[in-house]
């Protein structure tokens, strides 16, 4: 499938400073469904413990963000048959919780080349957090607790480049243990041909093809070799993306 088809909108959280579910995204929100986008399947895996409560109470927190769109949500572990529902899917939603629960889930379910293959015919994805972390190559560069094992760290790779959800350069006095920008330094040390975007919080990513939009708070981009790049709100995007 031709990339120029890709439609993903890739927000680095859901809450907003006031504790509000996805209001900080609401316009982009809306505006990346547009009229024609009226059900949207959700994907609840990334919550622990990943049992049927679990999901339910996330389903529920999530469809009452969506009505707001006038976007009527399907949860995924409602369904028998997930695979037929995500080929079902006129759209697609993921959300935030354990990247590591999320992904083995998804490899437990056989859904993760369904799911690519969707999203690569055109229709929308929408992610936070840890779904947008699995829109990448891999999700090595999650923030995340190893809290079970899935087969692989290859996730849907929508997109080239790698997402550090939540990315932060604070780093408390005192505090002894590696900055965010150095854990994303050891990886690139390893792995030179990667970019990882440092998705601050209110921030997003609009892919449209093979375009990439920042908006929001901004972004930090990294690149083996390189100093960090500072990527603020409609901007071009940097090179490589």
């Amino acid at each position: 499938m031709s990339a120029t088809t890709l439609r993903l909108l890739l927000l680095s959280n859901s809450r907003a400073m006031d504790g509000t579910y996805l209001t900080w995204a609401m316009d982009e929100l809306k505006s990346f469904l547009g009229s024609e986008v009226r059900t949207a399947l959700f994907i609840p895996y990334a919550a622990v413990p990943g049992n049927v409560a679990a999901y339910d109470g996330y389903a529920q927190r999530v469809r009452a963000a969506f009505s707001e769109m006038h976007c009527t949500l399907a949860s995924l572990h409602d369904t028998a048959h997930p695979v037929q529902a995500v080929r079902a899917a006129a759209a697609i939603v993921v959300g935030g919780g354990n990247t590591f629960h999320l992904l083995y889930q998804l490899y437990s379910a056989q859904l993760l080349e369904v799911i690519a293959e969707r999203v690569r015919s055109g229709i929308p994805y929408i992610g936070w957090s840890a779904g947008s972390v699995i829109a990448c190559p891999t999700i090595a560069t999650t923030n995340d607790m190893p809290i079970i094992e899935p087969p692989s760290l290859r996730a849907l790779g929508l997109v080239r480049f790698q997402i550090n959800a939540h990315y932060t350069d604070v780093h408390p006095p005192g505090h002894q243990g590696e900055t965010r920008a150095e854990r994303i330094a050891e990886f690139l040390t390893l792995q030179p041909s990667m970019t990882v975007v440092g998705l601050r919080e209110g921030s997003l990513l609009h892919v449209t093809g093979t375009e990439v939009r920042l908006a929001g708070t901004g972004a930090c981009v990294f690149r083996a070799g390189a100093s960090a790049l500072e990527w603020a709100a409609n901007e071009p995007a940097p090179g490589g993306l």
